[in-house]
């Protein structure tokens, strides 16, 4: 047995490993395979590499204070102000440090929301509320339906409550709203006059910060890419600086008025690049400006998108992981979604697992303690840096377009949108983008969730509305699977039982295992419950079963091997026990049309398009 001391001597022998050194490792499993399977694409285009060395050089992106936590805002959207109310105080009392007020018919309202923005009404909403308790209060208020902002300031000023000593953000969002609309009451050249005099008039009163926000949620929303919502986000803060200075507000004080917010989502790296990288696009518009840059305010919330309603408990998980890259990230407020917000108005425990989500990972995990700490990493600041080049490219396309809303009536941003949205569809069918509970590993016989018994609200259509182009309409990506998951549901409860599909397993487990369980995965993941799976050797004993089960429709699962032997015999069998349509696991292959004559219908296999195949299967079971 070696000391201690020999260990280290002898570890210390050994030279440092260099980027060829582990290249030839790789190369070495990847057994002639090329280097690029091993390198992710960003739905931007930019590759991902498999490792990344430290970035020597760089520096911290100056955002949040160090060691000082972001705002644990908590979403208030119930359209009863009585519980609304005794929702604020319950967050309030019980570690949210901070509201958000969403109202019916806004951009972000979901189907729910505050009914109206009258004083009546907020009055009622606040009862209780100490506004300079050192709170934070974030409004979405909705453009043409009451004055949100002017009626909770006039609140706050019958309290003799000093302004300055409340944190209130009004979040007046006139271009993203219309962006999510796809229509205005007018030009936005003709709607700038009295927008910069609403802020005009609240900066009059003591209101001076963040009054205004550049949101690029409406192009996450609608699955867009990450710089897509960047150069979004950044042109839409341009153009309200333009209207605030030409209202008469100097520049500095223009830019105090604003704050941005992004959505934060799954993917751990592109969320905190993303944030970073605002923070330095804007200083750059700063820069531009004639401003010395100054840290921005941005505001995360968990993403929408991601969102699904089978199996809604993993998106606990989805929102942890978006929250904790949006902290690291270096967000100053961060509202997260809660788990079931997809399926109906959240009720008390979804709204305190929202909330603990980010207690745990600010009080156990300390994670605002270090500013910035994905600064240096080679990864994080690739990312970074590739998203403000691309950012800034598109931004400047809406710039020569003539801005945020002479893009969007062009349909500029839409058009660049729609076709990442497609791609985005595309890798879902195909199972490449994974949806945990939705499009792998379903569970048909979960448990249903408990939601409020509050119904949802339609989205009121502007009639006055006298300009028009293509909304940014909000997603969500689980969409195809779950309706498949819908039409099952309604068989079981009109029929008694779901749709089914028999596993014909040839061989033994050995053979067959790792296709059926791709396969019952595969018809699941569309409600089509998978049963059998008993493996067998011979065809009739297969038919047997099958025709035993009742289902009309089957797929065959073993090894390539197997399938040479006994695919054939088993497909005919199988024909001739009734059987409408059978599939195969996997590719046919050399095997193709002698298996296709033997009466093999379709082929599943990995980078098929699920949500086609399983459609089409509904029509074969009617």
């Amino acid at each position: 047995m070696t000391s201690v001391t020999e260990d280290l001597r002898l570890a210390a022998e050994f030279a440092p490993a260099s980027r060829d050194d582990w290249r030839k490792l790789v190369d070495g499993v990847l057994k002639g395979a090329p280097f690029e399977k091993l390198v992710g694409k960003t739905y931007d285009g930019f590759s991902i590499q498999p490792v990344y060395t430290r970035a020597k050089g760089a520096s911290p992106v100056t955002g949040r204070a160090a060691a000082a936590p972001w705002l644990i805002m908590q979403r208030v959207d119930h359209p009863d102000v009585a519980k609304a109310n005794a929702q604020i105080l319950t967050d309030l009392e019980n570690g949210a440090t901070g509201i958000e007020l969403d109202f019916q018919n806004g951009p972000g309202a979901r189907g729910f929301g505050i009914p109206d923005a009258e004083p009546a009404t907020l009055q009622r909403l606040f009862a209780g509320v100490v506004f300079d308790a050192g709170i934070s209060i974030a409004l979405n208020p909705v453009l043409g339906r009451g004055n949100a902002g002017e009626a909770v300031a006039s609140l706050i000023e019958a309290q003799h409550v000093d302004p300055a000593k409340v944190d209130l953000r009004i979040n007046y969002q006139a271009l993203s709203t219309l962006a999510v609309r796809g229509s205005a009451a007018a030009p936005w050249s003709e709607m700038e006059g009295g927008f910069a005099k609403v802020v005009r008039g609240l900066k009059d009163r003591g209101f001076s910060r963040h009054l205004v926000l550049a949101d690029g949620r409406p192009i996450h929303d609608a699955g867009g890419s990450e710089a897509q919502e960047l150069a979004f986000a950044i042109a839409s803060g341009l153009a309200y600086l333009r209207t605030l200075e030409a209202g008469g507000i100097p520049l500095d004080e223009a830019r105090a008025a604003l704050s941005f917010r992004l959505c934060a989502d799954a993917d751990q790296f592109l969320t905190s690049a993303k944030f970073r990288a605002l923070r330095l696009l804007w200083a750059r518009i700063e820069a531009a400006c004639g401003l010395a840059p100054e840290p921005i305010f941005i505001a995360a919330e968990t993403a929408w998108r991601m969102l699904t309603q089978r199996d809604p408990y993993v998106n606990m998980l989805r929102a942890t992981v978006a929250t904790f890259a949006a902290g690291i990230g270096g967000a100053n407020a961060i509202t997260v979604l809660p788990h079931t917000l997809a399926l109906g108005l959240p009720d008390a425990f979804a709204r305190r697992v929202a909330r603990n989500t980010q207690l745990i990972l600010l009080e156990e995990s300390n994670l605002a303690k270090v500013a910035d700490p994905a600064a240096g990493s080679g990864g994080i600041e690739a990312l970074t840096k590739e998203l403000c080049e691309t950012a800034w490219a598109q931004f400047q396309e809406i710039e020569k377009a003539g801005g945020v809303f002479a893009a969007l009536q062009a349909g500029l941003i839409q058009g660049k949108v729609a076709a990442t949205r497609q791609a985005r569809a595309a890798n879902i069918a195909k199972r490449r983008d994974v949806l945990t509970g939705a499009s792998e590993f379903p569970n048909l016989a979960e448990a249903d969730v408990a939601v409020e018994a509050v119904t949802p609200i339609a989205a009121a259509t502007n009639d006055l509305a006298k300009v028009t182009f293509e909304p940014l309409a909000p997603i969500r990506l689980a969409e195809p699977f779950e309706r498949l998951r819908d039409r099952s549901d309604g068989l079981l409860k009109s029929k008694g039982k779901r749709p089914s599909v028999f596993l014909a397993n040839l061989g033994t487990p050995a053979d067959f295992t790792a296709r059926a369980t791709f396969t019952k995965s595969f018809f699941e993941a569309g409600g089509i419950a998978a049963i059998g799976g008993e493996g067998a050797s011979d065809a009739s004993a297969l038919a047997a079963a099958c025709k035993a089960s009742g289902a009309t429709l089957a797929c065959l699962c073993s090894s390539d091997k197997v399938y040479a032997e006994m695919a054939v015999p088993a497909a005919k069998a199988l024909k001739g026990a009734g059987v409408r349509h059978i599939y195969l696991a996997g590719r046919g292959g050399e095997q193709e049309a002698a298996l296709r004559g033997a009466g093999v219908d379709g082929f599943i296999f990995a980078g098929c398009d699920a949500p086609k195949t399983l459609e089409d299967a509904y029509t074969f079971l009617e």
